[in-house]
Protein backbone atom coordinates (compact mmCIF):
# COMPACT_ATOMS: atom_id res chain seq x y z
CA UNK A 1 0.00 0.00 0.00
CA UNK A 2 2.64 2.38 0.46
CA UNK A 3 3.58 1.84 -3.05
CA UNK A 4 0.38 2.68 -3.92
CA UNK A 5 0.20 6.10 -1.86
CA UNK A 6 3.59 6.72 -3.34
CA UNK A 7 2.13 6.72 -7.09
CA UNK A 8 -0.95 8.31 -6.06
CA UNK A 9 0.81 11.29 -4.47
CA UNK A 10 3.85 11.37 -7.57
CA UNK A 11 0.57 11.62 -10.23
CA UNK A 12 -1.44 14.27 -8.55
CA UNK A 13 1.99 16.24 -8.25
CA UNK A 14 2.57 15.65 -11.99
CA UNK A 15 -1.30 16.27 -12.89
CA UNK A 16 -0.71 19.91 -10.77
CA UNK A 17 1.58 21.34 -13.13
CA UNK A 18 -1.24 21.52 -15.43
CA UNK A 19 -3.12 24.58 -13.28
CA UNK A 20 0.61 25.78 -12.84
CA UNK A 21 1.19 26.13 -16.62
CA UNK A 22 -1.97 28.00 -16.80
CA UNK A 23 -1.40 30.42 -13.50
CA UNK A 24 1.59 30.90 -15.46
CA UNK A 25 -0.31 31.93 -18.18
CA UNK A 26 -2.83 34.12 -16.63
CA UNK A 27 -0.08 36.31 -15.64
CA UNK A 28 2.78 37.00 -17.99
CA UNK A 29 3.39 40.03 -19.79
CA UNK A 30 6.41 40.48 -21.82
CA UNK A 31 7.35 43.26 -23.51
CA UNK A 32 7.95 44.24 -26.32
CA UNK A 33 4.53 42.64 -27.90
CA UNK A 34 6.43 40.99 -30.77
CA UNK A 35 8.49 38.89 -28.14
CA UNK A 36 5.03 38.08 -25.89
CA UNK A 37 3.68 36.91 -29.22
CA UNK A 38 6.39 34.42 -30.65
CA UNK A 39 6.79 33.20 -26.69
CA UNK A 40 3.29 32.29 -26.77
CA UNK A 41 3.64 30.30 -30.13
CA UNK A 42 6.85 28.76 -29.23
CA UNK A 43 5.46 27.49 -26.40
CA UNK A 44 2.62 26.14 -27.99
CA UNK A 45 5.17 24.37 -30.10
CA UNK A 46 6.53 22.98 -27.35
CA UNK A 47 3.76 21.32 -26.22
CA UNK A 48 2.89 20.01 -29.62
CA UNK A 49 6.35 18.47 -29.78
CA UNK A 50 6.13 17.16 -26.62
CA UNK A 51 2.77 15.67 -27.32
CA UNK A 52 4.21 13.82 -30.65
CA UNK A 53 7.07 12.70 -28.39
CA UNK A 54 4.34 10.88 -26.42
CA UNK A 55 2.99 9.44 -28.98
CA UNK A 56 5.99 8.31 -30.52
CA UNK A 57 8.16 7.15 -27.63
CA UNK A 58 5.68 6.34 -25.38
CA UNK A 59 1.83 5.09 -26.13
CA UNK A 60 2.63 3.72 -29.72
CA UNK A 61 5.78 1.45 -28.69
CA UNK A 62 4.07 0.47 -25.17
CA UNK A 63 0.30 0.11 -26.84
CA UNK A 64 1.20 -2.15 -29.89
CA UNK A 65 3.71 -4.45 -28.04
CA UNK A 66 1.06 -6.38 -26.82
CA UNK A 67 -1.61 -6.36 -29.26
CA UNK A 68 -2.13 -7.87 -33.04
CA UNK A 69 -1.37 -5.60 -36.10
CA UNK A 70 -5.18 -5.49 -36.55
CA UNK A 71 -6.08 -4.79 -33.52
CA UNK A 72 -3.51 -1.87 -32.96
CA UNK A 73 -4.35 -0.27 -35.91
CA UNK A 74 -8.23 -0.23 -35.07
CA UNK A 75 -7.19 1.36 -31.78
CA UNK A 76 -5.14 4.46 -33.48
CA UNK A 77 -7.45 5.22 -35.85
CA UNK A 78 -10.73 4.99 -33.55
CA UNK A 79 -8.79 6.92 -31.85
CA UNK A 80 -8.24 9.74 -34.47
CA UNK A 81 -12.12 9.13 -35.15
CA UNK A 82 -12.94 9.81 -31.58
CA UNK A 83 -11.33 12.95 -31.37
CA UNK A 84 -12.36 14.25 -34.97
CA UNK A 85 -16.30 13.83 -33.32
CA UNK A 86 -15.25 15.90 -30.36
CA UNK A 87 -13.61 18.84 -32.60
CA UNK A 88 -16.67 18.59 -34.93
CA UNK A 89 -18.89 19.04 -31.45
CA UNK A 90 -16.80 21.64 -30.25
CA UNK A 91 -16.97 23.47 -33.52
CA UNK A 92 -20.67 23.22 -33.03
CA UNK A 93 -20.70 24.93 -29.81
CA UNK A 94 -18.43 27.62 -30.74
CA UNK A 95 -15.76 26.30 -27.90
CA UNK A 96 -12.42 25.46 -28.52
CA UNK A 97 -10.40 22.60 -26.27
CA UNK A 98 -8.25 20.70 -28.70
CA UNK A 99 -5.13 22.01 -26.17
CA UNK A 100 -6.98 20.27 -23.49
CA UNK A 101 -8.15 16.89 -24.63
CA UNK A 102 -5.29 16.60 -26.11
CA UNK A 103 -3.46 17.32 -22.53
CA UNK A 104 -5.95 14.84 -20.87
CA UNK A 105 -5.23 11.96 -23.91
CA UNK A 106 -1.08 12.25 -22.70
CA UNK A 107 -1.87 12.25 -19.10
CA UNK A 108 -4.60 10.60 -18.12
CA UNK A 109 -3.30 6.78 -20.33
CA UNK A 110 0.14 7.58 -19.04
CA UNK A 111 -1.41 7.61 -15.37
CA UNK A 112 -2.60 4.37 -15.99
CA UNK A 113 0.40 2.87 -17.64
CA UNK A 114 2.02 4.20 -14.74
CA UNK A 115 0.50 2.35 -12.14
CA UNK A 116 -0.18 -0.85 -14.22
CA UNK A 117 3.73 -0.77 -14.96
CA UNK A 118 4.65 -0.62 -10.77
CA UNK A 119 2.27 -3.47 -9.86
CA UNK A 120 3.96 -5.59 -12.39
CA UNK A 121 7.50 -4.72 -11.27
CA UNK A 122 8.31 -1.48 -13.04
CA UNK A 123 10.31 1.02 -11.31
CA UNK A 124 11.61 4.68 -11.98
CA UNK A 125 8.58 6.41 -10.94
CA UNK A 126 9.86 9.74 -9.87
CA UNK A 127 11.76 10.16 -13.09
CA UNK A 128 8.64 9.26 -15.04
CA UNK A 129 6.88 11.30 -13.25
CA UNK A 130 8.89 13.92 -13.46
CA UNK A 131 8.95 14.24 -17.13
CA UNK A 132 4.97 13.62 -17.30
CA UNK A 133 5.11 16.88 -15.15
CA UNK A 134 7.07 18.57 -17.61
CA UNK A 135 5.12 17.82 -20.43
CA UNK A 136 1.56 18.81 -18.58
CA UNK A 137 3.32 22.60 -17.75
CA UNK A 138 3.36 23.87 -21.22
CA UNK A 139 0.13 21.96 -22.38
CA UNK A 140 -1.82 23.72 -19.43
CA UNK A 141 -0.01 27.36 -20.20
CA UNK A 142 -1.34 26.77 -24.02
CA UNK A 143 -4.85 25.15 -22.66
CA UNK A 144 -5.62 27.81 -20.69
CA UNK A 145 -4.99 30.50 -23.05
CA UNK A 146 -7.13 28.13 -25.98
CA UNK A 147 -10.00 28.11 -23.12
CA UNK A 148 -9.73 31.94 -22.47
CA UNK A 149 -9.78 33.00 -26.00
CA UNK A 150 -12.91 30.82 -26.90
CA UNK A 151 -15.39 30.88 -23.53
CA UNK A 152 -16.50 33.06 -21.29
CA UNK A 153 -14.68 31.11 -18.35
CA UNK A 154 -12.84 33.76 -16.12
CA UNK A 155 -9.29 32.80 -15.17
CA UNK A 156 -9.68 31.19 -11.84
CA UNK A 157 -12.55 28.94 -13.03
CA UNK A 158 -10.11 27.73 -15.87
CA UNK A 159 -7.39 26.89 -12.98
CA UNK A 160 -9.80 25.90 -10.48
CA UNK A 161 -11.01 23.32 -13.33
CA UNK A 162 -7.41 22.21 -14.40
CA UNK A 163 -7.07 21.46 -10.44
CA UNK A 164 -9.40 19.30 -10.32
CA UNK A 165 -8.54 17.15 -12.97
CA UNK A 166 -5.26 17.30 -11.95
CA UNK A 167 -6.94 14.41 -9.49
CA UNK A 168 -7.94 12.29 -12.45
CA UNK A 169 -4.08 11.05 -12.65
CA UNK A 170 -4.18 9.30 -9.17
CA UNK A 171 -7.67 8.35 -10.43
CA UNK A 172 -6.37 6.66 -13.54
CA UNK A 173 -3.29 5.39 -11.91
CA UNK A 174 -5.19 3.54 -8.84
CA UNK A 175 -7.24 1.82 -11.94
CA UNK A 176 -3.86 0.47 -13.46
CA UNK A 177 -2.27 -0.44 -10.34
CA UNK A 178 -5.34 -2.32 -8.97
CA UNK A 179 -7.45 -3.12 -11.56
CA UNK A 180 -5.92 -2.87 -15.05
CA UNK A 181 -2.82 -4.87 -14.32
CA UNK A 182 -4.42 -7.81 -14.49
CA UNK A 183 -6.07 -6.96 -18.44
CA UNK A 184 -3.04 -5.56 -20.16
CA UNK A 185 -3.95 -5.64 -23.32
CA UNK A 186 -6.95 -2.94 -22.16
CA UNK A 187 -3.91 -0.60 -21.13
CA UNK A 188 -2.14 -0.84 -24.37
CA UNK A 189 -5.63 -0.20 -26.28
CA UNK A 190 -6.10 2.97 -24.40
CA UNK A 191 -2.93 3.78 -25.04
CA UNK A 192 -3.56 3.47 -28.72
CA UNK A 193 -6.69 5.28 -29.10
CA UNK A 194 -5.20 8.01 -27.40
CA UNK A 195 -2.13 8.53 -29.55
CA UNK A 196 -4.40 8.57 -32.74
CA UNK A 197 -6.39 11.16 -30.94
CA UNK A 198 -3.36 13.03 -30.13
CA UNK A 199 -1.52 12.62 -33.33
CA UNK A 200 -5.41 13.92 -34.70
CA UNK A 201 -5.56 17.41 -32.13
CA UNK A 202 -1.67 17.76 -32.85
CA UNK A 203 -2.07 18.53 -36.82
CA UNK A 204 -5.76 19.48 -36.91
CA UNK A 205 -5.44 22.45 -34.47
CA UNK A 206 -1.99 22.71 -32.56
CA UNK A 207 0.34 22.91 -35.22
CA UNK A 208 -1.51 25.60 -37.18
CA UNK A 209 -1.69 27.63 -34.15
CA UNK A 210 2.22 27.32 -33.62
CA UNK A 211 2.74 29.00 -36.87
CA UNK A 212 3.89 32.72 -37.28
CA UNK A 213 4.80 34.15 -40.23
CA UNK A 214 8.58 35.12 -40.70
CA UNK A 215 9.29 34.14 -37.12
CA UNK A 216 11.45 30.66 -36.52
CA UNK A 217 11.65 30.19 -33.12
CA UNK A 218 8.07 28.43 -32.82
CA UNK A 219 9.31 25.58 -34.92
CA UNK A 220 12.41 25.16 -32.66
CA UNK A 221 9.96 24.91 -29.90
CA UNK A 222 8.49 21.58 -31.25
CA UNK A 223 12.00 20.15 -31.93
CA UNK A 224 12.89 21.21 -28.24
CA UNK A 225 9.29 19.54 -26.95
CA UNK A 226 9.83 16.54 -28.68
CA UNK A 227 13.81 16.60 -27.27
CA UNK A 228 12.13 16.29 -23.94
CA UNK A 229 10.60 13.27 -25.00
CA UNK A 230 13.72 11.77 -26.07
CA UNK A 231 15.62 12.73 -22.98
CA UNK A 232 13.16 11.20 -21.06
CA UNK A 233 12.64 7.78 -23.23
CA UNK A 234 16.57 7.57 -23.06
CA UNK A 235 16.78 7.93 -19.13
CA UNK A 236 13.98 5.15 -18.53
CA UNK A 237 15.37 2.94 -21.04
CA UNK A 238 18.94 2.57 -20.26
Amino acid sequence: MNELFNILLLTLLAGLAMPFGAAIAGIERIRPLWLEEELRHSIIAFGGGALLSAVALVLVPEGAAGLSTLAASACFIAGGIGFMLIDIVLAKSQTSASQLTAMLADFVPESIALGSAFASGGNGAVLLVALIALQNLPEGFNAYRELKQSSSYSGLKVISLFTMMAFLGPLAAAMGYLWLVEFPFVVNGIMLFAAGGILYSVFQDIAPQAKLERHWAPAMGAVLGFSLGIVGFMLTHH
